[in-house]
């Protein structure tokens, strides 16, 4: 298991720029086809982030992180992310750091409060008019008490 930090030496080009070795990246044997090969190439990526201890994200973006995570969030506040899809270690290296850009990306925009708002005095009317003309074309339809005899 090849443990390497990306930092200074792997400059991102979106917004948020991690500190020298805030990330890590983790090699490992994939699982699933892929003949002989795949028991002797550690292909796969595990890319974590220490959301708790990060000194270069603000702390609203840190709880959105936290919420959109979900199960890749460990209790110690460690994001964790996968990658095995690609044949390569750089693939999936790239892979999952593609996927941490959308995750903080996600994070760094907040969801815009919905404001309650009451409906209008004329809806509400126009809609007991239509349910009281609805109701009244209903009962014409019902068959009256002496009309079968």
């Amino acid at each position: 298991m090849a443990e390497l930090s990306v930092g200074d030496e792997v400059p991102l080009d979106w917004g948020w720029q991690p500190a020298p070795g805030e990330i890590t990246f983790e090699a490992f044997r994939s699982t699933g086809p892929g003949g002989q090969n795949v028991n002797k190439v550690s292909s796969a990526v595990r890319l974590r982030l220490d959301v708790a201890g990060s000194e270069t994200l603000p702390h609203a973006v840190k709880e959105r992180l936290r919420e959109l995570a979900g199960r890749r969030m460990t209790a110690g506040g460690v994001l964790r992310i996968e990658a095995r899809r690609g044949r390569t270690q750089e693939a999936n290296r790239a892979a999952a750091l593609e996927r941490l850009r959308r995750l903080v990306e996600a994070a760094a925009h907040p969801v815009d409060q919905r404001t309650a708002t009451t409906v209008p005095r004329r809806e509400r009317l126009a809609r007991k008019r239509r349910k009281q003309r609805r109701g009244d074309l209903k009962r014409l339809r019902k068959i009256a008490p002496g009309d079968l005899e």
